[in-house]
């Protein structure tokens, strides 16, 4: 597995340019996710995610996936489990201070990004893993997401409250009298 790991992140401008196209396909099947029902596809979803994912990247299925943003390689095989960057216990060889038979996932993560098509995306502050998501496929939370059916929170939107119309037990306004007086010529 970890050199398959390795080889994804060698190969992560290719792998992140089919993931782009295979998003949208997901997003535009959306109707028929819907249909069948977002629930009853959870266990397959993730079934398939787990195999393919498990291989490619060691992935450990938090369901916040952020494969596209570190260079194709997933930062909770950090031992520490970091999300935005490295320790400081990284070695001189660029291996881990916690396992140092193995590459630093964030070293990795620097160079898979330096070959993708938006290198600067690594950058981009991680919200911490919210472990309520894990063992969930990320590939239907994107696909909730851009259709507006949950936030990045996992929230799902609240219904908007319509307008209520005028109500007609409501006290008819007051009348006012005005007095206008004239002069007298």
């Amino acid at each position: 597995m970890y050199s398959v790991r390795l080889w994804s992140v060698r190969h992560s401008r290719g792998i992140n340019r089919f993931y782009n196209w295979f998003e949208k396909a997901l997003i535009l099947l959306h109707p028929l996710w819907s249909k069948i029902g977002y629930e009853r596809l959870e266990p397959a979803f993730a079934g398939f995610e787990r195999a393919t994912k498990g291989l490619l990247f060691d992935c450990q299925m938090c369901g916040q996936c952020v494969l596209s943003s570190t260079g194709m390689s997933c930062p909770m095989n950090c031992p520490k489990n970091l999300r935005n960057g490295p320790c400081g216990g990284v070695r001189d060889n660029g291996h881990c201070e916690v396992k140092p038979e193995m590459k630093c996932v964030w070293v990795q993560a620097w160079v898979g990004a330096q070959n993708m098509d938006k290198p600067a995306s690594i950058l981009d502050g991680q919200r911490p893993v919210d472990n309520r998501l894990k063992g969930k496929s990320s590939w239907l939370r994107v696909i909730r997401i851009a259709k507006g059916l949950e936030d990045e929170f996992g929230n799902k939107p609240t219904p908007k409250k319509p307008a209520s119309p005028p109500s007609s037990t409501a006290p008819a306004p007051a009348k006012v009298e005005v007095k206008v007086e004239r002069p007298v010529p």
